[in-house]
């Protein structure tokens, strides 16, 4: 009889739990949300580098932004090969001239990387060898941790600054009620637990 109560008792508990994980979802998904977005705005700076992986053009737009408020003069565009045969960087920068931006702005960098730890280790020889200490990392909100983080790790010399760019599908705070969304969501957190690893 004791050991049904127990079990019984056992079975309210998780119960209990459960419903108010699901009742309280709003909160912790948007905690796990809110974790990924860590952005320290923008300052004057000698650079800014447009990440590479943005194929809506929001990162270059908000480079292209800093230059307009004077915030820097000049921007390093990162990509790989591979989009229709062509470079994201030579996409990202025609888009950007597309929208009435000037194409003097933007240094063209093409990188053989596909993650952003092999895109930081190319990315930090060019910054040095073009004399910038200070710069503004411009990546998508979702991705602003990571890139921050990772970008620190392969230039300490340097000083970054992550600015974000805003992402049509990520919102931090209810990211779970689009599937582009949740797949971003999914996606970062894997990237980011993977680097927690050194993977």
């Amino acid at each position: 009889m004791a050991r049904t109560r127990f079990f019984h008792r056992w079975w309210v508990v998780v119960i209990v739990v459960v419903l108010a994980a699901v009742l309280a979802h709003p909160l912790w998904l948007g905690a796990l949300g809110r974790y990924l977005v860590k952005a320290d705005g923008p300052s004057r700076a000698d650079i800014a580098v447009v990440a590479a992986g943005d194929g809506f053009g929001n990162r270059i737009l908000k480079a292209a932004e800093l230059v307009r408020q004077g915030f820097t003069s000049r921007v390093l565009v990162s990509g790989p090969d591979g989009m229709y045969d062509s470079n994201e960087a030579d996409l990202a920068i025609a888009f950007a001239v597309h929208r009435g931006n000037a194409a003097s702005w933007f240094i063209r960098f093409p990188i053989r990387a596909y993650s952003t730890r092999e895109e930081a280790r190319a990315i930090a020889p060019e910054l040095r060898r073009l004399g910038a200490r200070r710069v503004l990392l411009v990546t998508s909100d979702y991705h602003t941790r990571r890139a921050g983080s990772v970008y620190r790790g392969a230039a300490p010399d340097l000083e970054f600054r992550v600015v974000a760019a805003p992402d049509k599908f990520f919102r931090a705070g209810d990211w779970w009620r689009t599937r582009e969304g949740q797949k971003r969501f999914v996606l970062e957190w894997l990237k980011t637990i993977a680097g927690w690893f050194g993977i």
